[in-house]
């Protein structure tokens, strides 16, 4: 399955054991973001995930994504752009890859729950 549940994130980014791209807006990612996301907005994804890993982690400042990985997560408002974001890693090699398919606005429903 391609998609990644909030819980499965969440345990992920306990953990540090995922690369989660967010790609949004680089507006809509400075109003509100899932921490440790990076900020890959998804006009710029094919060609970002192309880059050479040297030129990745100087425009991004994180390690580039191997195709192998299988810790990549891309996610979005509410699962229609992360899913585009996941065709487009799929088709370039990025077979493993997976979305959270509820996106930046059922995680913050969430995290809201947890602290009231």
């Amino acid at each position: 399955m391609s998609a990644v549940s909030y819980e499965q994130l969440k345990s992920m980014l306990a953990n540090h054991s995922v690369q989660l791209f967010d790609v949004r807006n680089p507006d809509e990612f400075q109003a509100g973001r899932i921490p440790d996301s990076v900020n890959v907005p998804l006009g710029q994804l094919e060609e970002s995930l192309k880059l050479s890993p040297q030129v990745f982690q100087q425009q991004f400042g994180v390690k580039a994504p191997g195709k192998e990985d299988d810790n990549i997560v891309f996610h979005c408002r509410s699962g229609k752009r992360s899913l585009s974001a996941l065709e487009i890693a799929h088709r370039l090699g990025f077979s493993k890859a997976r979305h959270f398919a509820g996106g930046y606005i059922d995680w913050e429903k969430r995290e809201k729950k947890q602290k009231a």
